[in-house]
């Protein structure tokens, strides 16, 4: 698409934007009366308990929101792609000093703009599936953004789903996962994309600080399932139950885990937590990426994983808070970290540890 094309297809989500924000805000309560409005009032539904899931794609996004979609009282749902988009779409108008300057001349204002904004993404995360007490949206790539999406929703709650960056890319590639800028030819292109993204993430978790941005690690999830997810609901204030250990029972059942025929991972989740995703990268990234892999991918270390591991040791691994200094321990046997593993972490990595790596 043209430059041209581009500026009228933001010309029209603005317009479509805006309509929406008035035609929500302005519905009549009762007899079809309209009300009325006060300038710069926040629209109804930016103080809801929200719950988003990010990460880099590939990073078990869909399985944490199925799991959680499994909890009676959370809605999760499919990917909608577009919250992401208009949320990236704000940001590129608010990086351009002519497009800020044309919006203030227009009357669009930041409450204005923040206003539509939060409009659009609540139209989409409460109607594009059934309602429940807590709603949830899955769009990886919102987590970029997320100072911004606390902003329109001071009462939201992020889930940042981290996963070793050789694991992810492998598993881009190999699943031939379409995402901007990275190149599915090249490891050492797609290690310094992974990089690149996981630390625009990771800051932005640290931003929104402890109370409102939980890290989990993949690995953490699939060997420790109960133990990670009691922490995650506790995270969200949510009552544990059972069914969030067994959504493969609730795969595509009334108020259930809802799954998109076309998303990637959707043939994954269909199963119970399994190890099998865990070493398959183990043998298949060149050996020159390999012996760059720290300097490639710095962030491996600061998220506790050893770059120089091959295979990984996962069960050693801790888990980590965007809040505390990196990880030091990284690559050292688990008696030599400083903090020990919980007793039932340990346990589970004991009882499946991963299998071996399984020939090409």
């Amino acid at each position: 698409m043209g430059r041209g094309g581009r500026a009228r297809l933001a010309a029209v989500l603005v317009a479509a934007v805006l309509v929406l924000w008035a035609w929500s805000g302005t519905r009549g309560r009762a007899g079809g009366a309209v009300g009325v409005v006060r300038p710069g009032a926040p629209v109804e539904g930016r103080d809801l308990p929200l719950i988003f899931i990010g990460g880099v794609p590939r990073s078990g996004t869909t399985l944490m929101r199925a799991m959680l979609d499994a909890h009676p009282d959370v809605r999760c749902g499919q990917e909608t792609r577009v919250v992401p988009r208009i949320l990236q779409m704000r940001q590129h108008w608010m990086r351009s000093q002519k497009e800020s300057v044309r919006l203030e001349q227009a009357g669009v204002s930041k409450a204005v703009l923040d206003n539509a904004i939060a409009a659009f993404c609540l139209e989409v995360i409460v109607r594009h599936g059934e309602p429940a007490p807590r709603l949830c949206n899955k769009d990886p790539l919102v987590l970029k953004m997320g100072t911004y999406v606390l902003e329109l929703f001071p009462n939201a709650k992020f889930i940042f789903m981290v996963r070793d960056g050789r694991a992810t890319v492998h598993s881009i590639i190999t699943r031939k996962v379409t995402i901007t800028g990275f190149d599915l030819t090249s490891y050492r292109q797609c290690l310094t994309k992974w990089n690149h993204a996981v630390e625009l993430m990771y800051q932005q978790c640290k931003s929104l600080g402890p109370t409102r941005c939980l890290l989990v690690r993949y690995e953490s999830l699939v060997l420790a399932p109960e133990t990670t997810m009691r922490r995650v609901l506790g995270f969200l204030d949510l009552p544990w139950d059972d069914a969030v250990l067994h959504h493969e029972r609730y795969i595509n059942q009334p108020n259930g885990v809802a799954l998109s025929n076309v998303e990637r991972s959707s043939d994954q989740v269909v199963r119970p937590v399994n190890l099998d995703a865990l070493d398959k990268w183990v043998g298949q990234i060149p050996a020159d990426v390999r012996a760059d892999m720290a300097e490639l991918a710095p962030m491996l270390s600061v998220l506790g994983y050893d770059p120089w591991a091959n295979p990984p040791r996962y069960a050693a691994a801790r888990d980590l808070s965007p809040d505390k200094s990196p990880d030091k321990s990284a690559g050292k046997s688990p008696d030599q970290s400083h903090d020990r593993l919980p007793d039932s972490f340990a346990a589970a990595a004991n009882d499946e540890s991963p299998r071996a790596p399984q020939p090409p």
